[in-house]
């Protein structure tokens, strides 16, 4: 650090520490620069951005993964790209001073009226202030998960955790066998990518202009079910929707938790049915206005809603059924495994016609209406039902991605157990056997992968500098998040206490949200962002002016 800047009776700089430079760093990042020129004055302000990975990309958005890898939300719709860290590095203002460090922060010790970083490098950097931004930090094995590590290393099984934890990943899945997987989420996607054509498989158009895929030979067999059964909803495709309306209507930060589901749910069903009517009169049978004036006084679910929507929406398609866009498997069984996998051929032949047609843009204003909720919930405990249906509708992948997996699907590479997926370990078969609810029996293998992302755990934090810090007390997990004050994301120790210099934002901490929103929204994310900036900005002024007194 600068040295001799209180000896002449000039403040010194101001410093502060970011730990993490992907999406949640480069955000802070620029809202850093952007407030600085009001709040700093001319004492200056170092700012030291730490990160392992490649600053700007962080470890999850790294260039060098294999194109294959396609990110969830379309261009349009990323208000945070990789070059933006670098812009805002070069538009850094006069008097703030970025420094990048190509390190990993280990520990936070702290010291005498400020901060200490430790780096795995050995250097330490003093500060004023610390914001933890690290995003998806990962989290230390679940018991369920070290007891299925532990059955694999007894009869020499290939096991894959959640995550990115050390050790075999899917490159040594073995072709030809069979493979359990647990999760059809956005991990799910990835892993698919990784052992089909990037394992010499490939995609043509068939008859009548469905694609189809030719086995390169090296493919394992994929059995996969999750809690729901289904793949994430693909992301929209060409849908566009006209004017939205103004949301929100009927939820609020204050609503209370037993009647969050029928706020949100009427929300959701607000915005989609606003679309329909607006956009596409000629499948209803009456204007906006008069639906509009029964919808907000009826009740979400009850008879006089299922009532004004039967006399007034022509076509039973056309009727929005959340509960079984939700849990499409719910109730349903199969005599055999065959049964359902021709069901599940047509739900995802299905759910491509829906995604790929205009004509269906009220299910893209319904993923509007989700995104203005999850806004809405941003400041409050985060809902687990909530979490998943958002994940659900909102983090599924690309339609060509929906279009390959049934492609893989009906050339019997992929095979669907669907959902309540069970997991048991078989000591005398030394292996595991896997079930769902839909269909009787199960199906055996040696080999498991976890293809989901763990949730967040603070209490496992593989993290050392957040495990440090919950060892030691320094900070608490909120429904497995790490406890921030809201206002203004101060770190909040054990015994309640809010610590003054430290600062933290993220999926991983209370009323987080991930990094990516669509351009013109006020996304909770940017808006947490700005808060952080402004009350570290302010904090280090005031240490620093007191320092020089």
């Amino acid at each position: 650090m600068k040295q001799g800047y209180a000896e002449r009776g000039r403040p010194r700089p101001a410093a502060v520490v970011v730990v993490g430079a992907g999406p949640a760093g480069t955000c802070v990042l620029e809202r850093i620069c952007a407030n600085a020129p009001d709040l700093i004055g001319d004492g200056g302000l170092d700012v030291h951005v730490v990160d392992p990975y490649p600053h700007g990309a962080g470890r999850v958005w790294s260039a060098g993964e294999p194109e294959r890898l396609l990110a969830t939300p379309a261009a349009g719709d990323v208000t945070v790209s990789t070059d933006a860290f670098e812009r805002a590095v070069r538009g850094a203002p006069r008097g703030v001073r970025v420094h990048l460090h190509r390190d990993r922060a280990v520990g936070l010790p702290g010291a005498a009226g400020r901060e200490r970083v430790e780096l795995s490098g050995g250097p330490r950097l003093d500060a004023d202030a610390v914001i933890l931004a690290q995003g998806h930090h990962g989290v230390r094995p679940s018991p369920d998960e070290a007891g299925q590590a532990a059955l694999a290393a007894r009869h020499g099984l290939l096991y894959l955790p959640s995550g990115d934890a050390a050790g075999p990943g899917p490159e040594q899945l073995p072709a030809g066998e069979p493979v359990l997987v647990r999760g059809a989420g956005q991990a799910f996607a990835g892993l698919v990518a990784l052992l089909t054509s990037q394992r010499g498989g490939r995609f043509t158009s068939g008859r009548g202009g469905e694609l189809v895929y030719l086995p390169g030979g090296a493919e394992p067999l994929l059995y996969v079910g999750s809690r729901r059964g289904v793949p994430y909803q693909a992301a929209p495709g060409r849908l566009r929707t006209g004017p939205p309306p103004v949301l929100p209507r009927f939820l609020t930060s204050a609503t209370p938790v037993e009647e969050l589901r029928q706020a949100v749910a009427k929300e959701l069903a607000y915005t989609y049915y606003h679309e329909l009517f607006t956009a596409h009169p000629g499948r209803t049978r009456m204007g906006w206005d008069a639906f509009e004036a029964v919808f907000e006084r009826a009740e979400w679910g009850g008879k006089e809603m299922r009532a004004l929507v039967t006399r007034s929406v022509s076509r039973v398609a056309d009727r929005l059924n959340l509960d079984r866009l939700e849990r499409p498997l719910h109730g349903m069984r199969f005599g055999d495994l065959a049964g359902l996998q021709r069901w599940m051929h047509g739900y995802l032949a299905a759910g491509l016609e829906r995604r790929s047609d205009p004509a269906n843009s009220a299910d893209l204003a319904m993923i509007h209406g989700l995104l203005s909720a999850r806004a809405v919930l941003a400041d409050r405990a985060p809902d687990p039902w909530f979490e998943r249906l958002f994940r659900f509708l909102t983090g599924g992948p690309p339609v060509s991605r929906l279009a390959e997996l049934r492609a893989l699907a009906r050339a019997g590479v992929v095979k669907f157990l669907g959902g309540g997926l069970r997991v048991e370990q078989d000591e005398r078969l030394a292996g595991w056997r896997a079930s769902g609810t839909a269909v009787p029996g199960s199906v055996s293998a040696r080999v498991l992968v976890e293809a989901r992302l763990p949730e967040p755990d603070v209490s496992r934090a593989a993290d050392p500098l957040i495990a440090g810090l919950y060892a030691r007390g320094e900070c608490r997990d909120t429904w497995g998040r790490l406890d921030v004050r809201l206002t203004d994301r101060r770190v909040i120790g054990r015994a309640g206490d809010v610590h003054p210099r430290r600062f933290a934002l993220g999926p991983w901490t209370a009323g987080g949200a991930a990094g990516f929103a669509r351009p013109g929204d006020d996304a909770a994310m940017l808006r947490q962002a700005d808060a952080v900036a402004r009350a570290v900005l302010t904090q280090t002024t005031e240490a620093r002016l007191t320092a020089a007194a």
